[in-house]
């Protein structure tokens, strides 16, 4: 008998627009001690069959038929007290997003005996000591100072494994992980993984991931499933769907993966399209999308970071002498020229995202210098000498959710940096700027 069968699953959101299926009559298995791994493009459905399973969609969102089996036993249609008892003890989740999973209120071995104890039935002391080899196993340094702190006190990669941590707590038969180690170095991704795997042999657990890394597929599972716009396109060993896939986007998305030992001038996509359309050229004739700036009259790095050290309190007091640090940027030294690209490595927590911060103004240094065009951004003191430079340099940040005003459409989140720095004439253009972006990263 199958750990987990779903059976002819369709999930429907319906809108102002009619009804749209995000996934249409799914079914696939999964057996005790299988990792099946589920690929696709974004938007394919895949994070969405994983909430549907353990009844988490978002309003709208429903199932509309088929149904979900666990241990044979139909779980589709439990009442919600019912299904609580199947989350966490039964069914592990790692969700994309550690920051939204994440209670900012409360501190990592709260929420992790928390977890330990609703689904275990430990004691305080037992517990804790649980919540400390969850720490250990996941590779976080520190863990006995770790487990004291809050979750923004984390770098992303950090939360992620306490996410994961938290999703093994349960000791639960069936894990699904989504995208869970995007935000970890290749060391802690090999360890945590190696993690699941070692749970899957050792305890007979099942786990689903969903992953877009082809690399983690080929590796980790046994299975695979891809999913194209919402429908399951091809199902079967990963040795044979890798090796030999029989299905057309299947066929375009491996070998749109790239080679790590050939450097491309430009990535290869997937070509695949069920129903062919014309894509239609960008308007950026009249407006700044698409053209270049006028030539620069600075001649030097366009960046230059100096010897920036930064550390972090992480145990204050009033004497000096009783507070604790953790360094997060010590002497770091680099430039970057007009036209370049540069790559910033390191493992989770080794201050990649925080010299990143320190560069667009976030976080002052507490000593070092960083130019921007000749301009010392660090002596800068004030908002109103640095927005001028606010629209020269943007930032990507590591998690959308977070970034983005869950109260605001889209359309109206990219307009307002558009409004803010005056970049269009009227709403008109504002409006045709937003469209031509949104089509650009389409």
């Amino acid at each position: 008998m199958a750990l987990l069968e779903v059976k002819n699953l369709r999930i429907e959101y319906p809108s102002r627009h009619g009804v749209h299926a995000a996934v249409k009559s799914l079914s696939f298995t999964i057996s005790r001690g299988e990792i099946v791994g589920v690929v696709g493009e974004s938007g394919a459905g895949k994070s969405t069959v994983g909430n549907a399973v353990i009844d988490l969609l978002s309003p709208p969102g429903r199932i509309a038929s088929g149904d979900v089996f666990l241990d044979g036993e139909k779980i589709s249609s439990l009442p919600r007290d019912e299904m609580r008892k199947v989350r966490g003890a039964k069914i592990g989740f790692i969700f994309q997003d550690p920051m939204t999973s994440l209670n900012p209120l409360f501190t990592v071995e709260h929420q992790l005996v928390e977890a330990i104890q609703i689904n275990l039935g430990l004691n305080d002391t037992d517990a804790k000591a649980r919540a400390l080899q969850l720490m250990e196993q996941v590779g976080i340094p520190q863990p006995e100072n770790r487990l004291k702190q809050y979750p923004h006190q984390f770098s992303g990669g950090m939360r992620q494994r306490v996410v994961i941590a938290i999703a093994l707590a349960g000791e639960p038969d069936l894990i699904i992980a989504d995208e869970p180690t995007t935000a970890l170095d290749v060391s802690i991704q090999d360890q945590i993984l190696n993690l699941i795997r070692e749970l899957c042999v050792k305890k007979n657990v099942g786990c689903m991931l969903v992953t877009h890394d082809m690399g983690v597929v080929s590796n980790v599972t046994d299975k695979v499933a891809v999913m194209y716009r919402g429908d399951l396109v091809e199902f079967g060993p990963t040795a044979k769907v890798l090796g030999t896939p029989e299905h057309a986007y299947t066929q375009s998305l491996i070998s749109a993966v790239p080679r790590s030992d050939i450097k491309l001038d430009r990535f290869p996509l997937v070509s695949y399209i069920e129903e062919a359309t014309e894509m239609k050229p960008l308007d950026v004739k009249n407006h700044w999308l698409g053209q270049s700036e006028d030539q620069r009259d600075y001649e030097g790095p366009l960046l230059n970071v100096e010897n920036v050290h930064l550390r972090f309190v992480t145990r204050d007091s009033f004497f000096e002498s009783r507070r604790e640090y953790v360094q997060a940027n010590e002497d770091v030294s680099f430039e970057i020229h007009e036209g370049e690209t540069f790559g910033l490595v390191g493992e989770s927590g080794s201050g990649k995202s925080t010299i990143a911060r320190v560069i667009t103004g976030l976080y002052p240094p507490n000593s070092g210098k960083v130019t921007f065009e000749g301009i010392d951004l660090t002596a800068l003191k004030s908002e109103a000498e640095r927005r001028p430079l606010r629209r020269q340099m943007q930032m990507v940040f590591q998690n959308p959710y977070s970034s983005m005003n869950p109260r605001m459409r889209v359309k109206d989140i990219i307009a307002e940096p558009i409004r803010f720095h005056k970049l269009a004439e009227n709403e008109q253009q504002t409006t045709s700027i937003v469209n031509d972006l949104l089509d650009h990263v389409a």
